[in-house]
Formats: structure tokens, sequence, C-alpha cells
């Protein structure tokens, strides 16, 4: 009995250790918000800025209203960093 809460104590030593003495990861798919300028003497348009922003996790809405867009929108600014210019951008693309 006293070797197995020995062996018992061991292991949850073990276990705590990592957990203190663990580096933090940071994810590999966190990047900064791409620029959305494909020329710097013209400015994105939407699609552009959409792919450059939105792409990489989702594809353009087709049966949403453009009441939903709107709102899906603002929340989606704050997670992927999108500037007032690009949402407007998004918003005109996707809910014309």
């Amino acid at each position: 009995m006293k070797k197995l809460l020995i062996a018992l104590l061991g292991i949850l030593l073990l276990v705590c250790s990592q957990k203190l003495f663990a580096r933090p990861q940071t994810p590999a798919t966190v990047q900064k918000t791409p620029k959305t300028v494909v020329n710097k003497n013209v400015p994105a348009t939407g699609e552009q800025r959409f792919q450059a922003n939105c792409g990489r996790c989702h594809n353009p809405p087709d049966s949403l209203s453009p009441r939903e867009v709107k709102a899906v929108l603002q929340h989606m600014r704050v997670r992927a960093m999108l500037s007032a210019e690009d949402e407007q951008a998004i918003l005109k693309y996707l809910a014309p």
C-alpha cells in the first residue's frame, strides 16, 4: 500500500511539474491582419478585402440577408481586427 501511495504521489508530482515548467504555446494560426491594398495607387475592393481578411476561414455567404450580414460582420470585425473602412467595403460586397 505504501509503495502504491508513493508511486501515485510521484506521478502527480511529475504531471504538476510539467505543467509548471511548460512554456506557453502560441497558436500557429494567429497572424497579423494583412494589408488589403493590392496596388498602392488603387484601394482594394470589398471582394479583395473579404478574401484577404475573411477568406482564410470562410466562403462568402449565400443565404444571409443584408441585416444578418451586417450583424455577423460587426462581431467578426473585432476577431479579424478589421478597420472601419474594411468593414464597410466588405459589407457593400456581401450585401449590396
